[in-house]
């Protein structure tokens, strides 16, 4: 493969890793009485766009060692991203309209099936994969162990700021990302030089 090809791939990647992380950290300054508002679920949205490329960057760091991995994982992962602009774009929708919090669960519930696709059974799959990740990036040696180690603690701090909505536990969870992604993401423009 023509290493100049993978230039603009590594930035992208590279600048993923950095705008990811950042605007999941702004996201959580607009949360409104422990929901997302308008700005918030904006904000997350964009990140979880730019989780896709970063995520790609990251599985890609595991593919020679465990190629299956590599492909399974990130296929998961980025249906997780998918929950998480799901989960966004419900709260930019009861932010604009208005729409108390039983009330949208109460409405939610009478679509079962895809509630669960979309939201609940799917929302754990980002970060169950970033915890994942973090644990094999640590084996296999990939990175340095304390960037794998706290994106792995990244992943476990994520449920735990979001489904309760605690603000102080999402900014930790959010800086737990950003650190480990700077210093990857450093990496990879490195490689495009």
């Amino acid at each position: 493969m023509n290493t100049s090809s993978l230039n603009p791939e590594k930035n992208v990647q590279g600048f993923s890793l950095i705008a990811a992380p950042l605007l999941l950290f702004a996201s959580s300054f607009f949360w409104s009485n422990g929901e997302y508002s308008v700005p918030s679920a904006t904000l997350l949205i964009l990140s979880m766009f730019f989780w896709i490329p970063a995520l790609t960057g990251l599985f890609q760091l595991v593919k020679i060692k465990m190629p299956g991995y590599a492909a399974y994982g990130l296929w998961i992962a980025v249906f997780g991203c998918i929950s998480g602009v799901c989960f966004s774009f419900l709260g930019y929708l009861i932010s604009v309209f208005n729409i108390q919090h039983q009330t949208y669960l109460q409405e939610l519930s009478k679509y079962p099936f895809t509630s669960q696709l979309l939201l609940f059974s799917s929302g754990p799959l980002f970060p169950l994969s970033i915890l994942i990740l973090g644990i094999v990036l640590a084996i296999k040696k990939l990175i340095p162990a304390w960037q794998a180690i706290l994106l792995a603690f990244a992943g476990i701090a994520f449920p735990l700021s979001r489904v309760p909505r605690i603000e102080w536990i999402a900014h930790v969870a959010d800086i737990l990302f950003f650190i480990p992604c700077f210093f990857i993401a450093l990496r990879f423009f490195k490689k495009s030089a």
